[in-house]
């Protein structure tokens, strides 16, 4: 795996990380058809346990089996492939060494009101499966968010030891926030920073709205004329939250839209400056072609080439 540059210039952002960890950041950024660019896109296949099966897979029935995403991520050209521990079991073998995989460690699960996440895989799976990274989601805001990010603290230690990468999910959600708060442009950008401090490598959040929540942070966005106007606006600000850009963020796909409102967002995260994109129910809930041809148009975005 020939290393470029660009890639070279990001792995040193991560100072105090090993050379094991270093080279599972490098073969997300190395694989697929972004490789080597500093951009990623990532299918990631964890609502069957959010939402529920028939709501994730009912619209693309082939899509109940594990091995359709595996082969999805590979033929699209994406960087990875990330899923809880059932479905990464499911494929481990057949798909061994053709994609890198991001192992989802906690989940949620819609029959529940908690507003808490449980952690039902560990740093030992990831490490049996060959997975380049864990994935973890945290819900600022939560009454359960310290708990949640005391478990992710403990498992960033054992994961950073043996080498592998830590995906982040920051989903800012309970607590004092309304619907409005969790996609609001201060408190998206407050939950990217707080992964950054926890020491994640990769962060996820969904792409944020215009809306200034905290009445504190408004007065300052607002002094300081933080310019919001815009998605890529808001994008760009996210990314400086995320230690000037030291840390790579990608931006979530959403509940399922039409396409061009899909590709007009994801132009707005690359004018941003965001690292990529993290497309599952987008992707998997559409037929296999139409799949493969959005998420070639998604790829070529981040390429430059639209």
């Amino acid at each position: 795996m020939k290393v470029t540059q660009k890639v070279k210039k990001i792995l040193a952002n991560y100072e105090s990380d090993n050379p094991g960890t270093k080279a599972n950041i490098a073969r997300l950024l190395m694989h697929g058809k972004l490789a080597g660019t500093g951009k990623m896109v990532i299918l990631p296949v964890d609502q069957g346990f959010e939402h529920g099966p028939a709501r994730s897979f009912a619209p693309n029935p082939p899509a109940y089996d594990p091995h359709y995403h595996f082969q999805l991520a590979i033929d699209a050209g994406l960087n990875a492939y990330a899923a809880p521990l059932g479905m990464l079991e499911a494929g481990a073998d057949t798909f061994a060494g053709a994609i890198p995989t991001i192992l989802k460690v906690n989940s949620a699960n819609s029959l529940s009101t908690n507003k808490d996440q449980a952690v039902h895989g560990s740093v030992e799976d990831a490490l049996r499966l060959g997975c380049s990274a864990i994935g973890f989601t945290i819900y600022p805001g939560s009454e359960d968010q310290y708990e949640m990010m005391e478990e992710i603290r403990e498992m960033i230690l054992e994961a950073k030891s043996v080498g592998l990468a830590v995906v982040m999910w920051s989903y800012p959600r309970g607590g004092k926030l309304d619907k409005a708060g969790e996609t609001a442009f201060d408190v998206c950008a407050y939950a990217c920073h707080m992964a950054a401090l926890l020491g994640a490598h990769i962060i996820k959040v969904k792409p944020p709205t215009a809306v200034l929540w905290q009445e504190e942070a408004k007065k300052v966005y607002e002094a300081r004329k933080i310019d919001g106007s815009t998605l890529a606006k808001r994008i760009e600000h996210v990314m400086k939250t995320a230690f000037e850009g030291r840390r790579l963020v990608v931006f979530s796909g959403g509940e399922a839209k039409d396409e061009a409102s899909l590709l007009a967002e994801i132009k707005a995260l690359r004018d941003g400056g965001a690292t990529g994109s993290i497309v599952g129910r987008n992707a998997f809930q559409r037929p296999r072609e139409e799949a493969l041809a959005l998420l070639e148009k998604i790829v070529a975005i981040y390429k430059g080439n639209d």
